[in-house]
Parts: structure tokens; C-alpha cells; sequence
């Protein structure tokens, strides 16, 4: 009788503990977590100079900057669509304000909301046409990459924007706490809200229903296009803003600024485990991931690994991750 209980007893407790072990890897910033934590431990024993004050504050300096557009593009991808134009759009944006301030002579404020003024708009025109029109993202983001590119070089002539008022270097030269300024303070302050929205608003909620099936969310009265635009909208924004911080740490409209940063921030915030298929994922995890990548960097640049191989690194990560959530989608949450 016990033995006959027990046997019948354990397929129930290998089922409850095989769907605990799911949920657990289901949450993506558990095991970039991990992950990043072997990797952090794996540098520092090749080069302990690897966790030295100044390697820090450096990694944290740049996943600042390109951390604030990667909240934007993790909000996008859960919405089911995501944006290649953001370096672009960054650099664009911080043109355009410092033209403002120099050429113009208007106010260091009304410079810099011209600036996100500039994003906001060009994420406007990407979310229209892709949702409007029926224009896939990848196609229409990638031709905005390439205006956007080009209208730098309208706007600046090719030469950097300088010299800036002194307000600016002010706020690019703050020491706030560790060597890090206001980039990093926003940063963080624009990570904890968007994930707090993500995860326990209503307008969270519906955003997670518009990438996961968009139909069915139609049909439950979820305007999904006004999502999708407001997602566009919100990392041209961010784009902006930290193509200006840029601009503020550099002193000067720099023609370079974002250059490069669209695929950065795609491939460290599906690290992160926000699906490229839209639905899933948090902006904590996708903050992680970029954090993730960035210390891959920089570990490879401490150890004397040749540029070069920073790039493979990536890409090797980039479609690891992807792979792992398109077996997560197949395996894992079907057999939950």
C-alpha cells in the first residue's frame, strides 16, 4: 500500500518540481545573472586589474548611456517591434540641440527639449508607417538609420558643434557619487520606473498583450496601434536624451555620437531575455544584458584580446540568446 502510494506520489512531485525548474528559467535575468557573475569572477582571475575602481566606473559610464535606449527597446520589443534607427536618431538629436544653442543662441533648456523633441518626432514617423501603413520595422527603422545618418551630416557640415555653453560641460562634468553624473542617475531612476510600469500597471499589462498576440488583444479592446506608436515615440525620446548626455560628457555635437549603438543595444537586451518575437521580457533584464555585453568588452580589452574579437563575442552572444529563447518558447513554457 505505501509502496503503491509513493510510486503514484512521484510522478506528481517530479511534475510540480519540473515546472518550478521552468518558472525559474523562464525569468531571463536569473540566468544573465549567473552568467555575467562567471564572467565577472573568469576576467578577474585572468586580470585582477579587471574589477580596479577606474574598469568599473568605466563600464558603468558606458552602459549609461546606451543603457537609457536600451529601456525604450526593451518596451518596444515586448510591444512586438523594435528600432534600428536609435543610433542615428542619438546623434541626430544631439546635433540638433547643440545647433540650437550655438547657431540659434536659444536657451541651454529649450535646446535641450528641442533635442527630445527630435527624437519623440522621428519615433512618431516610425511608429506611423509601421503601424499605419504596414511597413515592416526592419525595413522602415533601417532607412531611418540611414536619413538620420545623413542628416547629421547636413546639420553639422561634417565638423563637430562647439563650442557649448558652460551649463552643458557642467552637467556632462558632474561627480555625483563614484566618479558617475547625471546620465547614470537617470539611468537608473528611468530603469526602475519603466520596469515598475512593465510589470504592475495596466498599461504594462496591455503592452505585454500587443507583442504577445496582438489579434486577441484587438479583440479584448486593447488599442494596439496606440501601444506600438507610444513605444516608438517613448526610445526615440530616450534615444535622444542619451545622445545628448553624450553631447554633454564630449562638450560638443560630435558627428560620431550613437554611431554603432542600434545593434548594441539589440543584442544586449535580448541577452537580457527579451524575446525578439515580442511579449516577453523585463526591463530589468534587459538593463542586465547591456550591463552583460559590457563587461564581455571590457573583460576582452583588459585580457589584451584584439579588438576584433569584441565583435565575434558579441555576435556569438547575440544568437546564443536568441537561441535560447526560441528554445525556452518551444520547449520550456510548452511543457509548463
Amino acid at each position: 500500500m505505501n509502496s503503491a502510494a509513493e510510486a503514484n506520489a512521484r510522478p506528481g512531485d517530479v511534475q510540480s518540481l519540473r515546472r518550478r525548474l521552468i518558472g525559474f528559467i523562464a525569468v531571463g535575468e536569473v540566468g544573465v545573472l549567473a552568467a555575467m557573475a562567471l564572467l565577472v569572477a573568469f576576467f578577474w582571475l585572468l586580470e585582477p586589474a579587471f574589477l580596479s575602481e577606474r574598469n568599473i566606473r568605466a563600464i558603468l559610464n558606458v552602459v549609461s548611456f546606451v543603457g537609457i535606449i536600451a529601456i525604450g527597446q526593451t518596451v518596444l520589443l515586448v510591444a512586438g517591434e523594435f528600432d534600428l534607427s536609435v543610433g542615428s536618431v542619438a546623434g541626430l538629436s544631439a546635433v540638433v540641440s547643440a545647433k540650437l544653442m550655438t547657431a540659434a543662441a536659444l536657451p541651454v533648456p529649450l535646446a535641450l527639449l528641442g533635442g527630445v523633441g527630435v527624437g519623440a518626432l522621428v519615433g512618431l514617423v516610425n511608429g506611423l508607417i509601421v503601424v499605419k501603413l504596414r511597413i515592416p520595422a526592419f525595413i522602415q527603422t533601417l532607412g531611418m538609420l540611414f536619413i538620420g545618418q545623413g542628416l547629421i551630416q547636413v546639420v553639422t557640415g561634417g565638423y563637430p558643434v562647439y563650442p557649448l555653453p558652460p551649463a552643458i560641460s557642467t552637467i556632462g562634468g558632474a561627480d555625483l557619487f563614484f566618479g558617475l553624473g547625471w546620465s547614470f542617475v537617470f539611468f537608473i531612476v528611468a530603469a526602475i520606473v519603466a520596469d515598475l510600469m512593465l510589470r504592475r500597471t495596466v498599461l504594462g499589462r496591455n503592452m505585454y498583450a500587443t507583442g504577445g498576440n496582438q489579434e486577441v488583444a484587438r479583440l479584448v479592446g486593447i488599442n494596439t496601434d496606440a501601444y506600438k506608436i507610444g513605444a516608438f515615440i517613448a526610445v526615440g525620446a530616450l534615444a535622444a536624451i542619451a545622445g545628448m548626455f553624450v553631447m554633454a560628457d564630449l562638450a560638443s555635437g560630435g558627428t560620431s555620437i550613437g554611431s554603432g549603438w542600434e545593434l548594441t543595444v539589440i543584442a544586449g537586451v535580448v541577452v537580457g531575455g527579451v524575446s525578439l518575437f515580442g511579449g516577453a521580457g523585463t526591463v530589468a533584464g534587459g538593463v542586465i544584458g547591456i550591463l552583460m555585453l559590457k563587461v564581455v568588452q571590457s573583460g576582452l580589452v583588459v585580457v589584451g584580446v584584439n579588438a576584433n574579437w569584441q565583435q565575434i563575442a558579441v555576435g556569438v552572444i547575440m544568437v546564443m540568446a536568441v537561441g535560447l529563447d526560441i528554445l525556452r518558447r518551444r520547449y520550456f513554457t510548452a511543457g509548463a
